[in-house]
């Protein structure tokens, strides 16, 4: 066995990272790093049919954005590449043609016209989708069913064809050790014959996955439960061109589900139950923009600790979790077997723990950008920190600290009169108008002394201070909201603070109503 660990993340370009493929990105990394071992990107794009451009590229971002960047990979290199399919084709086709000679493989000319004329012709209530397999093979054109001299004339006649593997004509056992699930056996009786190698000399990916593992040195496949049918015909290629005792060993996480339970999270789940599915924001080859997590205000550290969750603890009920964290408690014996339901208003809360208990600093720049986005351009650094320092606690995402703070930045241009009138009289509009005097003069400028001068003044007229920081609130704020008002006040400095008081003064006016 090879002594490094080696694992491996090896998605196809067909479109953005969603969540279910982050997280089998973080699986992989935690693994890596907690054993000292390598990280690989590779790039699966054998599929030029499905090949959607840019997603190759999003996926890098992507994974960039996480903070799960590969060891070696299409962008970083190493010693194993190219980590592109694409750029080792020239790799797969001796592979494929070795399994031919072995009798492990064959030449299948069918046609796509034959291939539905089959399914149409074998279709019962019995067998509702007829596959190409042990029962149909010898009834097809293949050079099992040909003459050798049919198959030779045929390939040299140029005639397009595949090749297929070719499942044991009686039934056996295939099995396989799951570091998640123990012993899974598998019996290749309703197997079919997996194309390997198609007609335009292009991998497959079982073909294509098998051997790269073998040459990249990968020591453990992580990937979702939904290839454990393809995986007894990846052990038997494992078996029949490096054996078995090179194979690396299998991981098949659970899946993560709709958040009724009712089947996988698919990329289309997003739009249809209002919540993203994509790592950022991604543009389908239709034009279609799916909004992303990070877009949406998530910081990665949330991210990533969500994801961590969606099928494994720690045993411990401990849930937030940093990414050092992560590297050292993660362990497969706490994987589950069953599929994690995807709870966006538990993914909303992992988020506000994580901004709650970052720092200035770390919220200052993703923060300052939205806030330029909303064209509120910020001049004053100090003036954000002290905003962020107050609205963060209050956030679950972060362009809720801009709603809740660009009142710090654009004085309110109407007033919750409503909420005041009640209870409004001349004495409160004449104490307003003394404090102000009091506090544009003032020696000092701090939550704390403005608090006192407030409490001492509405004592010396005889007024309760709980009834006057509603009214202050409201001219500075415009509505019943905010952190405490005496904070608020504090932030905006002095020349705001009574600007905003002597504006709202007038539209209030000095009587009850």
């Amino acid at each position: 066995m090879r002594s490094e660990v080696r694992v491996r993340y090896a998605p196809s370009p067909t479109g953005g990272l969603h969540i279910g493929g982050v997280r089998t990105v973080l699986y992989n990394f935690l693994f890596a790093r907690q054993h000292a071992g390598r990280f690989i990107l590779r790039i699966e794009d054998t599929d030029q049919s499905r090949f959607v451009p840019g997603a190759e590229e999003f996926i890098k971002d992507s994974l960039r954005w996480c903070g799960l960047e590969p060891d070696e990979g299409p962008t970083q290199g190493g010693p194993f590449g190219p980590y592109r399919q694409s750029d080792r084709k020239a790799i797969y086709g001796p592979y494929a043609e070795q399994l031919v000679r072995a009798d492990r493989a064959y030449y299948a000319f069918d046609r796509p016209l034959e291939l539905e004329t089959m399914r149409a012709r074998y279709k019962s209530e019995e067998d509702p989708n007829p596959q190409y397999d042990r029962k149909i093979r010898m009834k097809m054109r293949n050079s099992l069913s040909l003459t050798l001299e049919e198959t030779e004339r045929l390939l040299e006649d140029g005639t397009p064809h595949v090749i297929r593997l070719k499942m044991p004509e009686e039934n056996i056992a295939v099995s396989l050790d799951d570091l998640i699930r123990g012993r899974i056996e598998f019996q290749t009786e309703n197997l079919d014959d997996k194309v390997l190698l198609k007609a335009d000399g292009m991998p497959t990916y079982h073909l294509a996955a098998v051997i790269d593992d073998y040459l990249m040195d990968i020591t453990h496949v992580f990937r979702g439960e939904e290839w454990l049918p393809s995986a007894p015909a990846h052990v038997l290629i494992w078996r029949y061109l490096f054996g078995e005792e090179f194979m690396p060993q299998w991981v098949h996480m659970p899946l993560i589900l709709k958040p009724d339970g009712n089947g996988k999270l698919s990329k289309r789940d997003g739009g249809r139950l209002g919540f993203p599915v994509f790592a950022m924001d991604w543009t389908d080859p239709n034009g279609e923009t799916h909004q992303g997590f990070k877009e949406i205000g998530f910081l990665q550290e949330a991210f990533l600790n969500m994801l961590a969750m969606l099928g494994w603890n720690d045993g411990t009920g401990q849930e937030i979790f940093s990414l050092d964290e992560l590297i050292a408690k993660f362990s497969l014996e706490r994987v589950h077997t069953s599929g994690a339901k995807f709870d966006y208003e538990k993914a909303k809360w992992f988020n506000h723990e994580w901004i709650k208990r970052s720092s200035v600093e770390r919220l200052y720049g993703p923060v300052r950008d939205l806030f330029g986005q909303k064209g509120l351009v910020q001049d004053d650094p100090e003036k954000l920190r002290a905003v962020i320092a107050l609205v963060k606690d209050r956030c679950s995402l972060l362009p809720e600290i801009v709603e809740q703070g660009r009142f710090f930045f654009e004085a309110p241009t109407s007033w919750d009169l409503d909420s005041i009138r009640p209870k409004w009289n001349e004495m409160k509009f004449r104490f307003f108008q003394e404090w102000v005097d009091r506090i544009e003069d003032g020696p000092h400028w701090s939550a704390t002394w403005l608090e006192e001068r407030f409490k001492m003044q509405a004592l010396e007229q005889g007024l309760k201070a709980g009834d006057l920081q509603l009214p202050l609130r409201v001219m500075l704020v415009g509505e019943k909201k905010g952190p405490p008002v005496f904070e608020i006040a504090a932030v905006l400095g002095r020349k705001e603070t009574v600007s905003r008081i002597e504006r709202m003064l007038p539209a209030i006016g000095v009587f009850q109503t």
